[in-house]
């Protein structure tokens, strides 16, 4: 049988260097790769169909369960001025694509039902979201018509015509 001891002042370096490390690794891991969120009261899973139409509605949108489109997509690691102004979007929303620069993301898009003016027009208005590692990263709402418009998740609470116009117009 093999008894190691610790003089009281070891253990208790180690104990303060274990507890220093797991407040390290604790600020690494929720700090650097998970995004902020509308303090906490958004759930960003969206590892799957039902966790991603979860999102959605968490917004108050209709949409079809089944995707219009499923891409592939690199987020520049350098952003001009189109992807500066659609990161101003996804930092109103407590998102932001800078964190995510140079990666490979998943864009996931919706046909919206019920946005306000457009009922019944599931071909005009549609959802996208940027996903990474099975959390939404970014997003938006925009029209897919000529001039359209663009913005965060949030359902609108003024009509169509005062949102953004599409970055880039």
């Amino acid at each position: 049988m093999f008894v190691y001891t610790f003089r009281s002042s070891k253990l208790k370096w180690l104990l303060l260097i274990a507890l220093c490390a797991f407040i390290l690794g604790a600020f690494w891991y929720f700090g650097s790769s998970r995004p902020a969120s509308h303090s906490g009261a958004v759930v960003l899973r969206a590892g799957n169909a039902a966790e991603r139409l979860a999102f959605i509605s968490q917004f108050g949108w209709d949409v079809a369960e089944d995707p219009v489109q499923v891409t592939e997509i690199l987020i520049p690691a350098e952003f001009d001025e189109v992807y500066q102004k659609y990161n101003e979007i996804q930092k109103q929303q407590d998102l932001d694509l800078t964190l995510y620069a140079g990666r490979r993301v998943k864009k996931w898009t919706y046909a919206v039902r019920n946005y306000p003016g457009y009922e019944g027009r599931a071909d005009v208005i549609e959802l996208n979201m940027l996903i990474c590692d099975g959390l939404v990263i970014g997003g938006d709402v925009c029209s897919t018509e000529l001039g359209g418009f663009m913005h965060g998740f949030d359902f609108p609470a003024e009509s169509a015509s005062a949102a953004a116009p599409l970055p880039g117009r």
